[in-house]
């Protein structure tokens, strides 16, 4: 069954509250899809993430995928392709859906809070849904990607942990994974800021997302920036970064300073130049010919299953 088979087969089910019950399934003979599994609610708005396993009874390593879109756009979808290819690879992932902002209103913390109550649900929810709890990553791309960074390096760090809806019902786990795959991340939102005002005055993204600008307050930019969190007590994660030369969203120096960070704080960490590549190519096809996403995943399969 093809995935838009299996995703017409499940919309008219509805979610289903993953602290009662398990969602609404569809299976072939090498994929198991668990759609719009409700993994947590923050202030009202239900989080959605759509879960793809391998279809064989087991016990599987999981990522959690974080999309990207400038916290203002993009959905879960955008790793409709990603779910199926790992999956029929002996890994699962969960495809997470978070807050995004809209016009006026900021979305810092709250979609870092909404990705740790996803990490928090599957190590809560392990065995019921097939996961090894200790062998959780995390995986996004360009915001999305500053969001898993964010949590891997910080989501039990005090700016983040014990700061909000310490009402989920698995708010006291921990938010620790073993791996990060990262396309083009944003990893700086200083140098995020300085590129907006002068790339795109009109649309200055680190701005919006953070509800202020730089000049207000240096520490806020600090606080919310992965790298500032590339410190020896958070060398147990390994990650795998990759960065387009042609990147006219996100300056690949964030992604190498990023890495040399990672490297001097005892981190294992990996970077895949794409020569010529920009943004956006993370959501492509993975079979598609030519496809930079069908280049990258064999090296994500091989990091996984090396890490993970």
């Amino acid at each position: 069954m093809h995935l838009t088979t299996r995703r017409a087969a499940l919309a008219g089910s509805g979610a289903l509250a993953a602290a009662t019950a398990l969602p609404a399934r569809a299976q072939t003979a090498d994929i198991e899809a668990r759609l719009n599994v409700e993994y947590g609610r923050h202030d009202g708005a239900a989080l959605l993430g759509d879960l793809y396993l391998p279809a064989a009874p087991g016990k599987y390593p999981v990522v959690t995928a974080v999309h990207g879109g400038g916290w203002q756009a993009g959905s879960k979808a955008a790793y409709q392709y990603w779910g199926p290819w790992l999956a029929k690879r002996g890994i699962g992932l969960f495809a997470a859906g978070y807050r995004l902002m809209t016009p006026g209103k900021k979305m810092f913390p709250e979609s870092v809070h909404d990705i740790r109550a996803a990490v928090q649900f599957l190590r809560s929810k392990g065995e019921a849904l097939k996961i090894d709890p200790e062998r959780i990553g995390l995986m996004g791309d360009s915001a999305g990607g500053h969001i898993a960074c964010l949590v891997a390096l910080a989501g039990d760090h005090p700016t983040f942990k014990g700061a909000a809806y310490m009402d989920d019902p698995y708010s006291a786990l921990s938010t620790r994974v073993k791996t990060v795959v990262a396309l083009y991340p944003v990893t700086d939102m200083a140098q995020q800021w300085n590129h907006d005002a002068l790339n795109r005055p009109l649309d200055n993204i680190a701005e919006k997302y953070l509800g202020a600008t730089l000049a207000d307050s240096r520490k806020l930019y600090f606080d919310a920036s992965p790298v500032s969190y590339a410190t020896k007590s958070n060398a147990a994660v390994a990650f795998l970064i990759t960065h387009g030369t042609e990147d006219d969203i996100v300056d690949r120096v964030q992604s190498d300073n990023f890495l040399l960070a990672l490297k001097q704080s005892g981190n294992y960490a990996r970077h895949i130049v794409m020569q010529g590549s920009g943004h956006f190519w993370g959501s492509d096809p993975i079979e598609e010919p030519g496809s930079i996403s069908g280049f990258f995943a064999p090296r994500v399969l091989r990091f996984l299953q090396e890490r993970l």
